[in-house]
């Protein structure tokens, strides 16, 4: 991609896209989105008039669970799995700040 493009695509936090917009992305109904978000797998942010926002890290999420339900992974199962890989990313990013602070001293 074009560098000078690069600098007015939103970051990936920012919540810009909405259901539709989403749902065509990842290639799943807009249904598939609200079950997913009422099992708690994705929480798009919302507007002020209470429309779902997604944003390109709920993609990417999005993405990994798509994937892990094509493999036959229930819903259940999904949740646990992105909670621990969730952990294991805080975890990591943890160890890090750790590391860079005793090479400090």
């Amino acid at each position: 991609m074009d560098p000078d493009r690069r600098d007015h695509l939103p970051g990936s936090a920012k919540a810009v896209y909405a259901i539709s917009v989403a749902a065509e992305l990842a290639g799943v109904g807009i249904q598939t989105l609200r079950l997913y978000e009422q099992h708690g797998l994705l929480t798009p942010a919302r507007s002020d008039g209470g429309t779902r926002r997604y944003s390109g890290d709920d993609l990417a999420r999005l993405e990994r669970i798509t994937r892990l339900s094509g493999q036959g992974v229930n819903l259940a199962g999904i949740a646990r799995i992105l909670e621990l890989e969730d952990a294991n990313t805080a975890l990591t990013a943890e160890r890090d700040r750790l590391r860079k602070r005793h090479e400090r001293t």
